[in-house]
């Protein structure tokens, strides 16, 4: 099977591109009903998951990260260390995503999407900013400090020794950009992938909070019909993904999922016509979808 591909337009980098006006309103977002997002991405002992903790904490959130793999290893009938291997370690240099690797990182992706429709969430795991791309009322946050900041944490938290504290730092950063740059193509560290970057060395955990939490509260990351429906598309197709890939008859097709307002689109190949038959069918079963549109063919082509 294929897997989603996400992408943020540079539009939306800049303003909000659904064309409607946002909600204004005052005080915390969860005392307004309002659903929001924020993703932290961070170098490993960066402080990202001390910032995940406090927001939580003063917005009354839920603050997940690794709980999503269990999410996704409960749903799916799959080892939660699989899980982790996939949407952590890259291939190499040589190696192509086998079919169960792809798998397992859209089943991670549908987890994901199944907490973020419920909102009120502060994650600080994997790629939350590219999973979860698109959706308008995402706070997507990137966090930093220096070499010598990171390594004390390390030293402190692992117990370890400054040599191999930067042994394991250097690892870790030199997986994710890995990771990031194999299946998205975009560089991890490059800021216009992020709504604000945020450097702990210099910033203290309390004002890096409540700088977050006025973005948060915000008119610019209130949720829209437009950015909800965004979620609930994202969140349907990968929905409908994980159904053909788990179904015999169309579990070898390669193909990719686009949902529209309970429109599926499907596209991509499959080996054999029994399969590509199979997809409507398939398809039409998950809850949520109201039509497909088949536009697979027959074919071996591998799809990113």
């Amino acid at each position: 099977m294929g897997y989603l591909t996400a992408a943020r337009s540079d539009d939306n980098l800049i303003k909000r591109g659904d064309g409607e006006s946002a909600r204004i309103g005052a005080g915390s977002p969860e005392k307004e009903g309002i659903v929001s997002i924020i993703t932290i991405s961070r170098g490993t002992f960066s402080g990202g998951k001390a910032l995940a903790e406090c927001l939580a904490e003063h917005l009354g959130y839920q603050c997940i990260s690794r709980e999503v793999v269990l999410d996704a290893a409960a749903e799916y009938g799959v080892a939660p260390e699989s899980l982790l291997d996939a949407v952590a370690k890259p291939p190499s240099f040589w190696q192509r995503l086998s079919g169960e690797r792809i798998a397992y990182l859209n089943y991670f992706r549908s987890a994901l999407c199944e907490r973020a429709r419920k909102g009120n969430l502060v994650y600080h795991g994997y790629a939350g900013h590219l999973l979860l791309a698109g959706v308008r009322h995402v706070v997507r946050v990137r966090v930093i400090a220096n070499m010598e900041y990171r390594i004390a944490a390390a030293m402190q938290q692992l117990n370890v020794g400054r040599s191999e504290a930067i042994g394991y730092i250097k690892k870790v950063d030199r997986e994710r950009e890995r990771w990031t740059r194999f299946l998205y193509d975009v560089d991890w560290h490059d800021p216009s992938l992020y709504d604000i970057v945020l450097n702990l060395e210099h910033t203290s955990l309390p004002t890096a909070c409540n700088v977050i939490v006025g973005l948060v509260e915000s008119a610019d990351f209130q949720p829209t019909a437009a950015s909800v429906k965004a979620l609930e598309d994202l969140a349907l197709s990968c929905r409908v993904w994980a159904a053909l890939n788990r179904d015999p008859r169309t579990a070898t097709a390669e193909v990719k999922v686009a949902a529209d307002d309970g429109v599926v689109t499907v596209t991509g190949t499959a080996r054999v016509e029994e399969a590509i038959e199979a997809i409507p069918l398939v398809a039409g079963e998950v809850e949520g979808v109201k039509d497909v549109t088949n536009k697979v063919a027959v074919g071996s082509f591998f799809m990113r």
